[in-house]
């Protein structure tokens, strides 16, 4: 298993330091909150160009004014992106024209109280967290490639280990919802889309990580409670030995699987603390965190990618 340097502690900018980014063009989905900005900080202060891809441009571009005179750097953008209309994300590549270095799929839904289905009747939480960034990538795939050694982060979660994907019953058409099982399934989602693009697009020069960034109060947990609910998982990270993240620290392995020397041509692999997790088969065996066996299996991998071709067509 991989050892990197870097641990539960360590920053964006502290991972970030040395790393010179100038000329490399990155989008970071919901780069406007949460752990969002602090990835797009990190790597617009290496120098690179980065669009920040939000449902709400007009509330980004305060973020996106700090973010330059933070920086110092003024190639930080804003469009508009809606990852749960796929007409949405069909435009936003359309209108993408350079080549692509970075993409980091960070926007997500947390635990949605009620079933929501998309105009296509598609679980919201699925949509969003995967269907939306699964399509986002392979529109984006040619810019990906034309740039030559590019990487795609998949911001998962310890979430994941709530259920795997049920390719009978994606949508809830049968099982009674459930809120955090069909976040976990999302989740899960993003951790099987790595590992089948690494290896569909390996050969293409681009590398795909999924991570857990840890425990941190942002907006994902509006859903459920928000400040009280935080308030209560910072209990149960205490009684596991653990504690939460700030967003500086929720950044950092997202960032390092953006840009660090050290996961060059590493994929397929799921990270937290920015080390890659071991696997377990049962919750509990690696405290709070660990990766699911199911998520890094390369027949639901496959699985997973025929069927959302399908949903996205």
């Amino acid at each position: 298993m991989l050892t990197i340097p870097f641990g539960f502690d360590s920053t964006a900018a502290e991972v970030i330091q040395g790393i010179d980014l100038s000329g490399r063009q990155a989008i970071v989905t919901g780069g406007a909150s949460g752990i969002g900005v602090e990835t797009a900080r990190a790597l617009a202060s290496a120098g690179a160009a980065v669009t920040l891809a939000v449902r709400r441009p007009s509330e980004a571009e305060r973020v996106a004014a700090e973010l330059r005179a933070s920086t110092g750097n003024y190639a930080i953008t804003v469009a508009p992106l809606d990852l749960a209309d796929l007409a949405s994300v069909e435009a936003f590549a359309a209108a993408w024209k350079a080549p692509l270095d970075i993409l980091v799929n960070n926007a997500g839904v947390m635990a949605v109280k009620d079933l929501t289905l998309t105009e296509r009747g598609y679980e919201l939480q699925f949509a969003t967290n995967h269907l939306g960034h699964f399509a986002l990538a392979l529109r984006l795939h040619d810019s990906l490639s034309a740039a030559g050694s590019a990487r795609i982060v998949a911001v998962s979660s310890s979430g994941h280990l709530r259920s795997p994907v049920v390719f009978d019953d994606l949508h809830y058409t049968f099982r009674d919802y459930s809120p955090f099982g069909a976040y976990g399934q999302s989740k899960t989602a993003n951790v099987l889309f790595a590992v089948e693009a690494q290896r569909r697009w390996a050969r293409d020069g681009i590398t795909v990580n999924a991570l857990m960034p840890g425990g941190i109060a942002t907006n994902l947990q509006r859903h459920v409670g928000g400040a009280a609910y935080m308030r209560g998982a910072a209990e149960r990270f205490r009684r596991a030995g653990t504690a939460l993240k700030t967003v500086e620290q929720g950044a950092a392995t997202s960032v390092l699987l953006s840009a660090s020397p050290w996961v060059e041509s590493i994929g397929g692999r799921y990270f937290e603390d920015c080390n890659e997790a071991p696997v377990v088969r049962r919750p509990g065996e690696a405290g709070l965190g660990g990766v699911a066996y199911y998520a890094l299996d390369a027949e639901n991998a496959k699985r997973l990618w025929d069927v959302s071709q399908d949903l996205i067509a």
